[in-house]
């Protein structure tokens, strides 16, 4: 290759947009990166919830046989008769036990664990349920409040970047169900 030759080729303008072309490229694919990461974490979070929600549920409405009916008055709390009067019977249930059963956990170190083969998908811990009875004779007649449990559990979800593990994304989880008499 002659030096004139060299010299035309270093002058030209062709190519001249490659680099440009690459580090455009390379952009996307780190935001296409970031994006499926987020996207996967949303998911594990709204799967998640949504199975403390079913597990709450389901205690709550095997909690039926400890509500009183009260048909006529229109609403239903949990209570049993006692000699002459009502006490209140609250039925917390195994939440626990129906999330590892709903989600395949496996309990470790005080948390409910996820795995995808050998590595942990996410872990859960903390749970706190708070049942809330409705009063006798309420004064609300469109029984809002009614019988009410409350959930919150916290969700670790680790993160995964470039073949490196970052700090978990942790966050608190909360639902709420309402037992509601059909008839």
């Amino acid at each position: 290759m002659t030096s004139k030759k060299f010299c035309a080729i270093l002058k030209s303008k062709k190519g001249s947009a490659f680099p440009l072309t690459i580090a455009v490229t390379m952009a996307l694919l780190l935001l296409l990166c970031v994006a499926s990461e987020g996207i996967r974490l949303m998911i594990i979070a709204q799967g998640v919830r949504d199975a403390v929600q079913s597990a709450v549920i389901s205690t709550v409405n095997d909690g039926y046989d400890n509500v009183y009916h009260g048909v006529r008055e229109g609403y239903s709390g949990a209570y049993q008769p006692s000699a002459d009067d009502f006490e209140e019977s609250l039925d917390y249930g195994d939440i626990y036990g129906r999330l590892d059963k709903l989600l395949e956990l496996r309990q470790e170190n005080g948390y409910h664990v996820k795995y995808a083969g050998d590595e942990a998908e996410f872990r859960l811990s903390n749970l706190s349920v708070h049942l809330r009875n409705m009063p006798l004779a309420p004064s609300d007649p469109d029984n809002a409040n009614g019988y009410l449990a409350d959930a919150v559990i916290r969700l670790e979800v680790p993160v995964r970047f470039g073949g490196n593990i970052l700090p978990p994304m942790t966050i608190s989880l909360k639902v709420q169900a309402k037992y509601m008499p059909l008839f």
